[in-house]
């Protein structure tokens, strides 16, 4: 007879990233909360960063009732802790801890982690420190609360993720050891190093040595805290077969199980209220273009958008920007088509003559200067993106019928441009490619078929990988487009986005109708509720190891 599965009375998870909007680490968490909420209601307490010193957190509302006898404990126990809600759906409960004044303790807390686990903090750099000591201060929270909610009697469990909270992984797991410890690494550290350093990362992946590469690229501190983590946790977790596999050569370390980020589309508006957000969101897309280049825009030009971190390379925006120049160069585009780089760069301010053309009522019949990009950067010339365009010919001259412009703010909705937010802005494409290089999983194509709208990515994506295999494959059964690439093959990719995108542009509306119910379709089979039972086993797995 099959033990029954165990549900944690009380899950911690700690993470930098909770009520702290930094990338795709935000998105797993913020919408898992909802499905484990229904699960195991407050019983759990997301731990994050209270970085907001200033100004009040737009993610967070603070309770004066919340574990109001803890708080009290916590502040005699010298823990600067705020308690609330985070503002998503399913109001999870969150602990912000201060961790600034545990900086004094830095060099006695790295020796005991290398006496205990083989921690080697000796060369660390850039965020290594703060990262450290706040994941030390959440392992402090996690012990105050463990003992003040008599964990002695209950299934805990201690969820951290990435490396950045591995030494409050270490730290619980030796000073309490009878608490289930997870940890789940989204993108190995030294992984992405090498991607990023323009190392072939696939094609030799048999032949690298974690510990050999982190000295190599100067990576051995975060390296070394990462291994010992997902060495010495009671279940270690990763998000796509992809990344096993790279866990599995460079921490030397398979996961115990994968667990998928799942999400929730409770963000996509439905009925009337999406065809009214739809249009909404084009005519400022194609008002900004028109401001840009000085004429209006064909109404049924095709507009098509890449976003993300500003990761050059690992997102594939340096192959986005290619192909877009071979689809130009070639001349074979019979529509319009607008592609937008919605990827936040060092920009100083919205430029003013854009802000004063969108303000205005004019209709214009002359291009700014520049044509190309929304905001002033404080690097202009350094920039990447803006280069590649330049070198590519790129001149948004009236007659051209491809067309780009590089936006390279947050879409937070006060971005002095667009202003709306990223999400009321992805409702106006036609379609979106995201040909990325290095993507552990890959929330941005699985966001774009929430909305209905066709995606293009890659098979080195954790989500490209699951689109081939969680059904039919073909764009009008997926919505979805997954090319194949590799470390040698970065021309045929490119010759093979340019086309797809050409095609996607050239389908009827009744064939663009299937494809959005498809894809609507396909993103359904990600929603949390068919993804949670991969966390549960891995609670069960770090329960039954203790």
């Amino acid at each position: 007879m099959e033990n029954k599965q165990q549900i944690p009375d009380y899950i911690f998870e700690t993470s930098w990233e909770v009520c702290n909007l930094v990338g795709g680490i935000y998105t797993v968490l913020s919408t898992k909360a909802k499905t484990l909420q229904k699960l195991n209601k407050d019983r759990n307490i997301f731990i994050g960063p209270d970085i907001w010193k200033d100004t009040e957190s737009p993610f967070f509302t603070e309770s004066g009732t919340l574990l109001k006898e803890w708080r009290s404990r916590a502040t005699a126990e010298n823990l600067k802790v705020r308690v609330g809600r985070w503002n998503i759906p399913g109001k999870p409960i969150v602990v912000l801890v201060d961790f600034n004044e545990m900086y004094a303790v830095r060099n006695e807390l790295f020796t005991k982690m290398w006496n205990w686990y083989d921690v080697d903090s000796l060369y660390a750099y850039g965020d290594y420190d703060e990262s450290c000591i706040f994941s030390y201060a959440a392992a402090l929270v996690i012990e105050s609360l463990y003992k003040y909610l008599g964990g002695e009697k209950l299934n805990i469990v201690a969820h951290f993720d990435e490396w950045t909270t591995g030494m409050g992984l270490l730290y619980v797991k030796h000073r309490l050891p009878q608490i289930a410890t997870l940890f789940t690494t989204h993108a190995t550290s030294i992984g992405r190093s090498i991607a990023g350093n323009n190392k072939p990362l696939y094609d030799y992946l048999a032949g690298y040595n974690g510990d050999q590469m982190a000295r190599e690229l100067n990576m051995v501190a975060k390296h070394s805290l990462e291994k010992q983590a997902a060495r010495h946790a009671d279940c270690f977790t990763t998000v796509s077969d992809i990344t096993a596999r790279e866990c599995a050569q460079l921490l030397s370390k398979n996961p115990d199980i994968v667990t998928p980020n799942g999400f929730e589309d409770n963000f996509v508006p439905k009925g009337v209220a999406y065809q009214d957000g739809r249009r909404e969101a084009r005519e400022r897309l194609l008002k900004i273009a028109s401001v840009l280049i000085g004429y209006k825009p064909s109404d049924d030009a095709f507009l098509i958008a890449t976003s993300g971190r500003y990761e050059y390379k690992n997102k594939g925006i340096d192959l986005f920007i290619d192909s877009l120049r071979r689809l130009k160069d070639s001349g074979d585009s019979t529509k319009e088509l607008i592609a937008f780089i919605l990827v936040p760069a060092w920009v100083k301010e919205p430029r003013q003559d854009v802000a004063e053309r969108l303000n205005s009522k004019k209709n214009y019949n002359t291009s700014l200067p520049n044509p190309l990009i929304t905001h002033v950067l404080n690097n202009y010339y350094e920039d990447r993106v803006m280069n590649q365009l330049h070198a590519a010919g790129f001149k948004n001259n009236p007659g051209d019928k491809v067309k780009v412009i590089f936006i390279p703010s947050y879409l937070t909705g006060d971005d002095g441009v667009v202003n709306k937010p990223y999400y009321e802005t992805l409702i106006g494409f036609d379609a979106t490619a995201f040909p990325s290089y290095y993507e552990p999983w890959g929330y941005t194509p699985l966001e774009s078929i929430a909305f209905g709208i066709p995606t293009i990515t890659t098979d080195l994506s954790g989500f490209g990988q699951w689109a081939c295999s969680a059904g039919k494959k073909g764009i009008e059964n997926t919505g979805v487009v997954v090319l194949r690439r590799t470390d040698s093959n970065f021309g045929e990719v490119a010759d093979n986005l340019a086309s797809t995108v050409k095609s996607l542009s050239e389908v009827s509306e009744k064939e663009k109708q299937k494809i959005a119910k498809s894809a609507l379709a396909m993103a359904r089979k990600a929603h949390w509720a068919h993804f949670i039972k991969y966390y549960l086993e891995a609670y069960d797995m770090a329960l039954n190891k203790i």
